[in-house]
């Protein structure tokens, strides 16, 4: 996986990994086909576990510009492949982390990981900044 359909697969899974907690939100919540008529206040009267996912999954949406702005900047300023590569994954792996920590309402490593997952885009903003 390397070259531009590397950054495709990042950007696509980053883009569908929230929607994993969303439909994890949605089960544990006892979502019915009636609720569709009005998901997010579904959502937003649930609790536990499914109102964890649910944070999960609207942080996710929240960090995902940044990470896709990032990994297109460095992309297109030529950054080594291998590097946005490395922090993509890393990314990916560090937000599918905070998700389990979230969901195991394990905050204060919840909140580390998300410290690191963050990182990752910023990293790759310096590196772009540093090929000007």
């Amino acid at each position: 996986m390397s070259g531009i359909d590397g950054i495709i697969y990042l950007i696509l899974i980053a883009c569908l990994l929230p929607y994993i907690f969303t439909i994890i939100a949605k089960v544990a919540g006892g979502f019915k086909a009636k609720d569709n008529q009005n998901p997010r206040a579904f959502l937003a009267n649930t609790s536990g576990l499914a109102a964890r996912a649910n944070a999960v999954q609207q942080n996710s949406f929240e960090s995902l510009p940044l990470f896709i702005a990032s990994v297109l900047m460095a992309e297109y300023m030529v950054v080594p492949q291998v590097i946005i590569m490395m922090l993509g994954i890393a990314y990916i792996v560090l937000r599918i982390i905070y998700g389990i920590c979230y969901l195991c309402n394990l905050s204060t490593l919840r909140s580390v990981i998300w410290f690191l997952s963050i990182a990752c885009p910023i990293v790759l903003f310096i590196s772009i900044i540093r090929t000007i």
